[in-house]
């Protein structure tokens, strides 16, 4: 278990603050006039999903969480409730809400294997694939000329997702979707 500098708690790093596991989102070392050094930084609690904000003073150290890595399949989500399974045995199936899973979860296709975060033996979050590549399945039609909204329009995709995306996407179209901000990359195929 290894202890952490104020100014070594930097993004993608796990921490324990507090006896919970948390993810750094970001961190800013700064100084305020004649005082010292402060690490600003933004935690997200990967037991409950929630982010806070906490500074670390010089004086500060943390212990850095031993996280561990497991496969788990996706199953299927039905009022709230996500389920999934162990990736060699499908008949170990557990299920987890939706702030364990984020909000790129709505981008996850049945049978999609993804990694589980875990703290000592505790399930956690997850890693999702950073890209997916979806089906349109709802799109109003582009009208031409319509571009006062700067050529966009909204459409449904096939795990019930709805993005903005350019006017030339139609319905059947598969489009490449960045899950971390939900932004359409590009149009894939049919």
């Amino acid at each position: 278990m290894a202890l952490l500098e104020y100014s070594e708690v930097t993004e993608k790093k796990y921490i324990v603050h507090e006896g919970q596991p948390f993810e750094v989102i970001s961190s800013h070392v700064f100084r305020k006039q004649q005082r010292k050094p402060v690490n600003a930084t933004k935690l997200k609690n990967l037991m409950t999903g929630k982010v806070t904000e906490y500074s670390f003073h010089v004086s500060d150290k943390v212990e850095e969480a031993e996280i561990e890595t497991r496969e788990v399949k996706y199953l299927y989500n039905s009022r709230g409730e996500w389920w999934f399974c162990e990736s060699e045995d499908p008949s170990k199936r557990f299920k987890v809400t939706e702030a364990q899973v984020g909000l790129q979860g709505k981008f996850l296709k049945p049978n999609t294997v993804v990694e589980q975060l875990l703290f000592r033996d505790t399930p956690m979050s997850f890693n999702m694939p950073i890209t997916a590549e979806l089906k349109v399945t709802e799109a109003p039609p582009g009208i031409k000329g319509d571009t006062a909204t700067g050529g966009q329009k909204t459409v449904v995709l096939e795990t019930g997702a709805t993005i903005n995306v350019p006017l030339f996407v139609n319905e059947g179209d598969v489009i490449r979707i960045n899950t971390e901000s939900g932004e359409y990359r590009e149009r894939v195929g049919k």
